[in-house]
């Protein structure tokens, strides 16, 4: 019971609730990477790292977690909680006060905090949805 209670809180403490958000996280991670640790490689004139193939700056937003990009972005846990912690900081960002859906938190994955409203996302939202339907 003890656990669950954590789990609750900490889901809500870093800005997605569980369940939903969980199979999102994850077909995110898919979509990225087969959700597997990928080496750096330049994409877009930067790096992108790891499970969820985090950029610099994105690692930054996310509050520079696990000591540097390289080191978070290749660990599942400190890759998922960077992603979490970027989407709390921006989740709201597009959602006219209305909680984030999986598609507004995709969205700013691929596009920064304002990907929600570029057209350029839809592209990789409709993945992370096909992923989302086969479950």
């Amino acid at each position: 019971m003890k656990n669950l209670i954590f789990l609750f809180i900490f889901c809500i403490a870093v800005g997605f609730t569980c369940g939903q958000d969980a199979a999102c996280l994850k077909c995110i991670c898919n979509v990225e990477s087969n959700c597997r640790p990928l080496s750096c490689a330049m994409d877009g004139g930067s790096l992108s790292c790891g499970y969820y193939q985090i950029k610099e700056v994105y690692w930054i937003d996310c509050g520079r977690p696990g000591g540097s990009l390289t080191a978070c972005s290749l660990d599942k846990t400190c890759s998922e909680n960077c992603v979490k912690a970027y989407m709390k900081r921006y989740g709201t960002y597009c959602t006219g006060g209305r909680t984030p859906t999986c598609q507004d938190y995709a969205r700013i994955h691929n596009g920064g905090p304002l990907g929600c409203k570029k057209d350029s996302t839809l592209t990789y939202w409709n993945k992370v949805n096909a992923c989302l339907s086969i479950g």
